[in-house]
């Protein structure tokens, strides 16, 4: 068996973690990066769709059809953000550019990162979270093949990284600490994208995936 999968947020931390997953994995035949703006990386499994708004991907039909999967790792922080922006982001982005890839792809798997924390009743205090929640219950009631919403907490950058910025670096130094201290609250970001991988190839019993999940499902 091999898969074609489709990632999103590539130019990012966890969208390059999972990039370099796939590049790795024997069982992915091709990669297809779909980014806002170019990546420099080449490697003879990946090819790129440079798509300027996720709210208007029509024209580029043929180039997202045909994949198994879809790793979808964009986002953006919440900071200085009001709740419109970032759901405009976060929740109609997503939103649309899922459904428009479901239209081409009846049979594939939709793996979303989302977040450690995330509201699921999407009436909480906590804006991002309530967000994030949104999102994850619009994209579970989609007729995708499956669909999984990863919520990783801290993550461990991957060997080779180049997007790894501010608090990354930190939890990088000291992930042998925080592994220790708090296991169920931090990954590594090879067991993110071996997880996402398998929840393609394998599938999960569930659709809300916790750092205690992920790690379980990396190993599988």
């Amino acid at each position: 068996m091999e898969i074609k999968v489709i990632i999103t947020g590539a130019t990012g931390m966890v969208g390059e973690g999972v990039l370099l997953e796939c590049l790795e994995h024997p069982i992915v035949k091709e990669v297809l990066m779909v980014n806002r703006k170019s990546n420099a990386l080449k490697h003879p499994k990946l090819k790129e769709c440079i798509i300027a708004s996720f709210l208007n991907p029509d024209e580029f039909s043929e180039q997202l059809t045909g994949y198994d999967a879809c790793l979808y790792c964009a986002g953006i922080s919440s900071n200085g953000m009001n709740e419109s922006d970032y759901s405009h982001i976060t929740y109609d982005t997503t939103l649309h550019f899922a459904k428009k890839l479901l239209s081409l792809n009846p049979e594939m798997v939709f793996s979303h990162v989302s977040g450690s924390s995330t509201d699921s009743t999407e009436k909480g205090s906590i804006m991002w979270a309530r967000v994030k929640g949104r999102i994850e219950n619009a994209l579970m009631r989609l007729a995708f093949k499956k669909v999984y919403n990863f919520r990783p907490g801290l993550m461990k950058p991957s060997a080779g990284q180049q997007n790894v910025k501010g608090l990354y670096k930190v939890i990088n130094w000291f992930y042998p600490l925080f592994k220790l201290l708090m296991p169920d609250r931090v990954s590594s970001m090879h067991e993110v994208g071996l997880a996402m991988i398998n929840s393609v190839l394998k599938g999960y019993p569930k659709q809300i995936l916790e750092v205690t999940d992920i790690k379980l499902l990396a190993k599988a």
